[in-house]
């Protein structure tokens, strides 16, 4: 790894050259062993894939922006409220006017007490089965439905600009770890690095053909076959309304300049494409889930720093006093803290607590316990004892034979008992 393109003082260098298996290696706000160097997240720099699969020795730096916290709950919050910003509204019915929603175009009356059926108002005539019917209530057959639902619910949802923010930084630092990755459902298997990010040649390939090798050859065709053996008919009454298929979600392709890169990958099954300034949380973490499989171009990649901020707290040049989200712990294993040898050196010991059960002296039943029956009777033992013995004297005393004689005269007793009993 060549470490001369980043500065000595660089966080980056001090983060990533820890090679002891006692080090703790903390990247996106987590704290684990050091993993070895053939990861890519571990890395303060990342190589460029050439389109024609060709080995590239160029290397970048990998932006600030890689190492925000992974921070799911607001990734999940921030995803639930922007998905319902494109919803349309819907209601039974859509204006004012209280008889022309479902359930309620009837001139139905309540027929009052004292004839033995509900007070629920009554559809009114005859000759007909409709007549007398139950109308307007909930419960009713054919009546409107319970608390009907209007046009002016609240459909929309406003969210902090720094939390939409702090959701996308933390997506494209999930997308950088092959883990969560590879445990969103992408085939990363044949790619070479993660994050990937490709030359600059690949904005300019303007069709399909092209582009379906430019993703063979940087390792991303396996994602796509993935994307279209998933494609199956959608359960439920979406099929009917132009929703009929759904399928999983491959690849997104994040460009600087579009010269034909939009038209060229819009085709391909499971690949969006995406402009750099306008990464949205939708396509970085689809459901809320993070792990995007992203490929960056060269360009893309250079942006970001500016987008986001650089290192060392530096500000964003596109967003007015903007920088990364930071880590409010740098080793965020607390156990490990808690029990390091610097930590406990300085811990006074636990003190003992004069009401809890384990001071106390536990009440033992002395007909159950030896112990606690001598204390209180120290002749319990010799009792004991003598009591153990007699019996192993009784045991072992041989039991009375009888002779033979005796053995006939018991015999010669029972015959005669049993005579005389009939």
């Amino acid at each position: 790894m060549d470490l001369d393109l980043v500065g000595k003082s660089d966080p980056f260098v001090e983060l990533f050259t820890k090679t002891d298996k006692d080090t703790t290696w903390h990247s996106m706000g987590r704290s684990e062993v050091a993993p070895p160097f053939t990861m890519a997240a571990a890395r303060p720099v990342v190589s460029v894939q050439s389109i024609n699969s060709e080995d590239s020795s160029k290397q970048v730096e990998l932006p600030a922006v890689f190492l925000a916290p992974i921070r799911p709950d607001i990734v999940q919050f921030v995803h639930t409220s922007m998905n319902k910003n494109k919803r349309q509204a819907y209601a039974v019915y859509a204006n004012d006017c209280h008889n022309l929603q479902a359930g309620m175009q009837t001139a139905a009356e309540s027929w009052g007490t004292g004839r033995a059926v509900a007070r629920i108002p009554r559809v009114p005539g005859g000759g007909t089965h409709r007549a007398g019917q139950a109308a307007f209530g909930n419960m009713c057959r054919g009546g409107r439905m319970f608390n009907p639902t209007k046009t002016w619910r609240k459909w929309q949802r406003k969210i902090n600009v720094n939390q939409r923010r702090y959701a996308v930084c933390s997506a494209l630092a999930a997308s950088a770890l092959p883990s969560l990755v590879m445990a969103r459902g992408h085939k990363v298997d044949n790619v070479p690095e993660c994050p990937l990010v490709v030359d600059n040649a690949m904005e300019a390939v303007d069709k399909t053909v092209k582009a379906m090798k430019v993703l063979e050859a940087i390792g991303a065709s396996d994602d796509v076959e993935k994307c279209k053996n998933s494609r199956q008919i959608r359960s439920g009454k979406g099929k009917m309304r132009n929703r009929r298929y759904v399928q999983r979600r491959g690849p997104l392709v994040v460009y600087s300049e579009d010269s034909g890169i939009k038209q060229a990958f819009r085709n391909i099954p499971g690949v969006e494409v995406c402009d750099v300034t306008k990464l949205n949380l939708l396509q970085l973490a689809p459901g809320g889930h993070l792990g995007r499989f992203v490929v960056f171009t060269e360009a893309a990649l250079s942006k970001l720093d500016g987008l986001y901020g650089g290192k060392n707290g530096a500000v964003s040049t596109e967003k007015k006093g903007y920088r990364v989200p930071r880590s409010m712990m740098t080793n965020s294993d607390i156990t490990r803290v808690i029990n390091s040898d610097e930590v406990q050196a300085k811990v006074r010991p636990a003190k003992k607590s004069v009401t809890a059960a384990q001071t106390k002296r536990i009440k033992k039943n002395p007909l159950k316990n030896l112990g606690t029956m001598i204390k209180l009777n120290p002749y319990a033992k010799t009792t004991r004892n003598a009591g153990q013995a007699a019996s192993r004297k009784k045991s072992t005393k041989a039991k009375f034979k009888q002779t033979p004689s005796q053995v006939a005269a018991s015999k010669e007793f029972f015959a005669k008992m049993s005579a005389n009993a009939e």
